[in-house]
């Protein structure tokens, strides 16, 4: 068997079908699914995502959009577990394969799986001396309103690499929208820096109180001191 075929025939091993009209209504009605939850979907696949250690960026690619056209929502995600795991197998010249692949069948799950892989290429750039934020100005602006939620949260994790001034102008840039997604990532980026320079994120929110939604105050200084 392909590996595919594989990773169908483990998916299915495990499936409990009580459990996918649960996972269907929680995403709105959006997805099918198979009804695998997360430790078991990993656990499943792990042998055979382990296996694909040195098969190159492309290939790990073409199985990610392969894994994409499948109907049930498990196999979005164990594309994203696979690009995870391979990381360091994908570079500067792939995100915009990853953006690509983003904005198919996207959702808040998806689409944060993918924001922290985008994130880890991006912060070993950086860490290189190269451009850290490669393909994120253009995200910000896009038309795509899921690709400026992962330009929003691609820094977060970095921690000292976080460039502070490109956080708080995007954050800027955005904060005039009305979606959920957009505002909850706002403060959401903010608050995680937060936990490196928790003066500077206070600074800010004060600083734009009127720019900054409710919402996005409140999750950037969720964990301050009052």
């Amino acid at each position: 068997m392909d590996l595919h075929a594989e990773l169908k025939a483990a998916l299915e091993a495990v499936a409990d079908p009580s459990r996918a009209a649960p996972m269907q209504a929680y995403m709105r009605d959006q997805f099918v699914f198979l009804g695998v939850a997360a430790p078991q979907r990993r656990l499943a696949a792990k042998a055979l995502l382990a296996g694909l250690k040195g098969i190159g960026a492309d290939a790990l690619l073409e199985h990610a959009q392969r894994l994409w056209q499948q109907p049930q929502r498990e196999y979005q995600h164990v594309a994203l577990d696979m690009l995870a795991l391979h990381r360091r197998q994908l570079g500067i010249v792939h995100i915009p394969a990853l953006l690509a692949l983003a904005r198919q069948r996207s959702w808040w799950d998806s689409v944060d799986g993918m924001a922290g892989i985008v994130g880890e290429v991006l912060q070993a750039e950086h860490q290189r001396g190269g451009d850290g934020h490669a393909h994120m100005d253009g995200a910000l602006r896009h038309a795509d309103f899921w690709l400026r939620r992962i330009a929003m949260l691609h820094q977060l994790g970095w921690r000292a690499d976080t460039d502070a001034a490109w956080l708080f102008e995007a954050a800027l840039a955005l904060a005039h929208e009305d979606a959920f997604f957009i505002r909850k990532a706002i403060g959401w980026a903010l608050r995680d820096y937060a936990r490196h320079a928790p003066e500077a994120v206070t600074a800010f929110a004060e600083a734009h109180r009127q720019q900054l939604s409710p919402l996005t105050r409140r999750e950037a200084l969720k964990h301050q001191p009052r």
